[in-house]
């Protein structure tokens, strides 16, 4: 083991909860002993070190290894760390699904899924072409001039302050004021949403897990009542109304959609924009080409969110297979780490680097029939971010004296971390 992970050590700078043997779900039985490597990227665990710098040695070992504990913090999974292996996976519908690699509907005991993401054929096939319309670019960019001036209203509330605590100033608010709007929920309840969120992606703490799912599906069930009531111009209303071929969804659906565009709307571009941010407050010189060529920061975009990938789904397989020579059997989980595939030599040579028109395509949207709905809402959406921060704000840094945590599961981020600059 020791050999596979020079840097074993780094291990020890890891604070990872402590669970009841209890609840732990037991390795196969065939699965080889010497496939069973470290894996730091554990529900709830943190460090102070570079969420990333556990990767390079990940590459020097097997294709696709099992790492104790990497779903939901209990249970073992397979983990491939090559970007072909997650494309055969995310496109093997035969002997992988998709249903159930998000556990909030089973932890309190219901059946509903998120939509479309957690939909296998034949039926992933008619939610999503529901759900397409409503993400399309061309009714992304309609809400160009809005995000615009949403991003602005944050930037110049900060701007002559010298400084800001960037997650909680930025990060969160900015992206989460545009979902919001869109799903039509109250803007004053945004430290309410974030203290859920936390509880659903970041508390190792199972029991408060499920507290806050089930908050949060009874807040969505009111707001969808209330929408039967009252329909508006907003995503919930759109998701009682949509049919295809005279096909409604239904109410675990209509649920799942909503509580799918919940997940993505509270924490996945903020946490993209925070990697981002992050790594042009240490890279003084790639900040400044990116203010003299505004017109780079669309690749630029998409390559610190290949090197800085922040997020992990799974699958279960439901027929024996084999990935890499190893053999899959029914009922294994399979992580799909778009932070290892990130960081995959074969695809990406000197795959650490941040070369901003590298223009290499990424795994971190997801791959194939999965392909993230949102995701011309998010590009958008951290393209404003980036123009209007650097047309406003000079020179930026990370405050010398910042000590920063990062949290290594579900969702790879910064905890928090101070930005300063020359006001």
């Amino acid at each position: 083991m020791a050999s596979l992970y020079p840097e074993l050590a780094l291990y020890d700078q890891i604070d990872t909860p402590a669970v009841d043997p209890v609840h732990l779900v037991p390795i196969p039985a065939h699965v080889p002993s010497e496939l069973i490597l470290p894996f730091p990227y554990i529900l709830g665990a943190t460090t102070k070190l570079m969420p990333h710098s556990f990767i390079p040695a990940m590459h020097d070992g097997p294709e696709i290894f099992w790492a104790e504990r990497a779903y939901s913090g209990i249970q073992g999974a397979w983990v491939p760390r090559t970007v072909d292996l997650l494309h055969q996976v995310y496109n093997d519908n035969v002997h992988f699904c998709a249903r159930g690699f998000a556990p909030f509907a089973r932890m309190i005991g219901e059946d509903w899924y998120l939509v479309p993401a957690e939909a296998d054929p034949p039926i992933h096939e008619t939610l999503r072409t529901m759900v397409n319309p409503l993400f399309t670019p061309k009714r992304m960019a309609a809400l160009e001039d809005k995000i615009r001036g949403y991003a602005r209203e944050y930037i110049l509330g900060f701007r002559d302050r010298g400084g800001c605590n960037f997650m909680a100033d930025f990060a969160f608010e900015f992206p989460i004021k545009v979902f919001l709007e869109l799903m039509g929920l109250p803007q004053d309840r945004v430290a309410q949403f974030m203290l859920w969120e936390h509880k659903l992606l970041h508390e190792p703490d199972l029991q408060e897990v499920i507290n806050g799912t089930q908050l949060v599906v009874d807040y969505l069930r009111e707001e969808i009542e209330d929408r039967r009531r009252n329909p508006r111009e907003d995503l919930i209303s759109y998701g009682i109304q949509l049919e295809k071929a005279g096909r409604k969804f239904s109410e675990d659906e209509l649920l799942g959609f909503c509580f799918n565009l919940f997940i993505g709307g509270l924490d996945t571009v903020s946490t993209n924009m925070a990697w981002q941010f992050h790594h042009l407050a240490r890279n003084p010189d790639q900040q400044s080409t990116l203010r003299a060529h505004p017109e780079m920061i669309p690749a630029a975009i998409d390559e610190m969110m290949r090197v800085y990938a922040s997020v992990a789904t799974s699958r279960e397989c439901i027929r024996e297979t084999e990935l890499a020579g190893v053999t899959i059997k029914p009922g294994d989980k399979v992580l799909l780490p778009t932070f290892l595939a990130g960081h995959d030599p074969v695809a990406y040579p000197n795959p650490e680097e941040v070369i901003l028109d590298r223009a290499a395509r990424h795994v971190s949207f997801g791959y194939g029939p999965h392909l993230c709905i949102g995701m011309h809402l998010a590009r958008r959406e951290m393209r404003i971010a980036l123009e209007e921060f650097l047309k406003e704000i000079p020179e930026f840094s990370i405050a010398p004296d910042a000590d920063i945590t990062y949290y290594l599961a579900a969702i790879v981020q910064p905890v928090e971390f101070p930005l300063v600059w020359k006001a």
